[in-house]
């Protein structure tokens, strides 16, 4: 079987865990701020916050944002269910924005509509989730254009992107949004096993992050009510988690971000590649706005059902039987039954739903032969044609 996604780990990589395992830390030492460091001169950001994974990372980057009970978070349906969830730890409730027909990120239109809709009935959002889906970026200078005209915070969910670009800068760097949280989970561009970052321009967010990433304790005396008692002291500020990312994840962590060029560079070419393989097929390819460089943690298809006899979960089946082991990202969140519980229904974003119809995420990561590429290619014209 070709997997659609795999981490790619190398003796390099086994030799940075090893000697993290033979040190004196395995957790709260210093690979994970050597970690924090490398992502943040990577992509921008003045502070990041490693955690135990991205859900975790964008919990505790809606919590720093002061979202609670009675607050509002919109984010878009077509993503992990992570994206909305996390608002719904903090009690705040969440509501969806259509997706856009070429990019399949946030639609802007759908957006500005929404947020016109909503100012008129006193429900603006507290915080706007936008999905970076497969690793290309939201239209981000547009949003940050609507958070200031309508005062909302935002939180980039870029859990698929790192090491792509927005109009020539690194996303990550936060020039257009509070927050951004990246993924290191085995299937994403770079791994810590499991794992995520937030990334931010602003110290307080970061500290209040790093707070709650371990059960609200801060050790800081200039962040206390109080004199300290001893060189023992610490302070429950407020209520915490224990999210921390061990050392272990975060040695493995830095010894792959020093490949991450690496990493985009194969994976985009990959990509190009997939272009001219693929152009004959009764699909649609995916559309690269002209202010991204994507990063292409997916490779997502639409197949054309007034051009096939299949159908999209005949051809699913078919792919899968053939060793092509494609998958589908995502399921419309508000179609899920909890999501349905809470008053959503099928018809209330119709673009995303009329994706789901019709995509497919076929195989794409570094490591990725030529020959592989060739099989993918030549199973999706045998099933399609």
């Amino acid at each position: 079987m070709i997997p659609y996604g795999r981490q790619n780990i190398t003796s390099e990589d086994i030799k940075a865990v090893t000697e993290a395992l033979q040190s004196d830390f395995l957790t709260q030492g210093p690979a994970v701020p050597a970690f924090e460091s490398a992502v943040c001169d990577a992509v921008g950001a003045a502070f990041g916050v490693a955690v135990n994974s991205a859900t975790s990372a964008l919990h505790i980057a809606c919590l720093a944002l002061g979202i609670g009970r009675g607050s509002r978070v919109w984010t878009s349906p077509v993503t992990f269910v992570a994206s909305a969830n996390c608002a719904l730890y903090c009690g705040a409730d969440v509501d969806f924005v259509d997706i856009d027909s070429q990019t399949y990120n946030l639609s802007i239109e759908a957006l500005t509509e929404k947020l016109v809709e909503a100012e008129q009935a006193g429900t603006l959002p507290d915080v706007l989730i936008p999905v970076h889906l497969a690793g290309q970026s939201c239209d981000m200078k547009a949003i940050a254009d609507l958070a200031k005209r309508f005062n909302f915070k935002v939180i980039e969910d870029a859990s698929h992107a790192i090491g792509a670009d927005y109009a020539g800068l690194p996303v990550g760097n936060c020039r257009y949004s509070d927050i951004t949280v990246f993924s290191f989970h085995p299937v994403k561009i770079i791994t810590t096993g499991e794992g995520g970052m937030a990334v931010t321009q602003d110290e307080e967010l970061a500290n209040t992050m790093a707070r709650l990433r371990s059960h609200g304790i801060t050790r800081d005396p200039a962040l206390m009510t109080r004199e300290p008692d001893g060189d023992w002291y610490y302070q429950q500020q407020e209520l915490g988690f224990n999210y921390r990312m061990t050392d272990l994840q975060a040695a493995l962590g830095v010894s792959q971000m020093q490949r991450l060029s690496q990493f985009i560079e194969q994976r985009r070419a990959l990509a190009e590649r997939y272009f001219s393989l693929l152009s004959s097929l009764p699909v649609t390819l995916p559309y690269q706005a002209e202010w991204s460089a994507s990063a292409w943690h997916l490779y997502i298809l639409r197949i054309k059902p007034d051009l096939i006899e299949k159908s999209q979960k005949q051809v699913f089946k078919e792919l899968r039987e053939a060793g092509i082991g494609v998958n589908l990202h995502y399921i419309p969140v508000h179609l899920q039954p909890y999501y349905a519980a809470r008053g959503f229904a099928m018809g209330d974003f119709p673009v995303a739903e009329k994706y789901y119809t019709e995509a497919i995420s076929i195989p794409l990561f570094h490591g990725m032969t030529e020959e592989q590429q060739n099989t993918v290619a030549n199973v999706l014209e045998d099933v399609l044609i």
